[in-house]
């Protein structure tokens, strides 16, 4: 289990934060993390708690770390509540971007973010390890007849009670209902809505593999909240 890392945990709290909210460290950093930039805006539209928000947090099998994990926002990055990143993830938000973690939402080990307009997480969207959300294709693409170039970015949103599996890509134009279920090595890059709830999605390109699914959340909830939760 990594410890907490004092000097990055103080350091970004009282740099991001009025007094009154930062001498609560809402925000704790766990392990080696490199904080390459911070000069964006970090919102927490919640009630403020202890440790509420933790990157790279231990709550998987794994207990080791590769001491790769940073933390790159120059956008918004807002929080509606507890979330908690594992280990050795990378989060960028760049200028124009905006991503919002919902309560108890969460990434898993090795995760990536790359957000350049906007990556919405729903309340218990849940992310499983080696996972990746790209709203952008990096590089400018064009229409070699027409000389007509295509959008570089889209938006990105995960609904409420979502469990994304290992090794899912997720690109920009992805949005999916409540209660879906991403199965493994999956990749998304469309909108899944109207697929209806409590589904499961899956393959290259995803496609619907079967209804009335659901992980038992009600069942983990317990779980999940004395993994997720830190009392302080």
């Amino acid at each position: 289990m990594l410890s907490v890392n004092w000097i990055k945990t103080i350091y970004f709290n009282f740099k991001k934060f009025p007094i009154s909210i930062a001498r609560k460290l809402p925000v704790y950093f766990y392990g080696d993390v490199k904080l390459t930039c911070i000069t964006g805006a970090i919102k927490i539209d919640a009630p403020i708690k202890r440790a509420m928000i933790g990157f790279g947090q231990a709550y998987e099998k794994t207990t080791r770390s590769k001491g790769i994990a940073e933390f790159f926002v120059t956008g918004t990055l807002c929080f509606k509540g507890h979330a908690q990143f594992g280990k050795d993830c990378f989060l960028y938000v760049s200028n124009q971007g905006y991503c919002e973690f919902g309560h108890m939402a969460s990434m898993a080990s090795n995760g990536k973010i790359f957000c350049y307009n906007s990556v919405i997480l729903g309340d218990w969207a849940r992310i499983g390890s080696e996972s990746q959300l790209i709203d952008t294709n990096f590089h400018q693409m064009i229409n070699t007849e027409t000389g007509e170039s295509y959008p570089m970015t889209g938006k990105i949103y995960l609904g409420d009670y979502n469990f994304v599996s290992n090794r899912v890509t997720i690109l920009q134009k992805t949005k999916t209902p409540a209660y879906c279920t991403i199965a493994s090595n999956t990749l998304c890059s469309k909108d899944y809505s109207d697929l209806g709830s409590n589904i499961m999605i899956g393959g290259i390109p995803a496609k619907l593999l079967k209804e009335n699914i659901s992980r038992d959340w009600e069942g983990e909830r317990q779980m999940i909240e004395a993994a997720l939760i830190i009392s302080k």
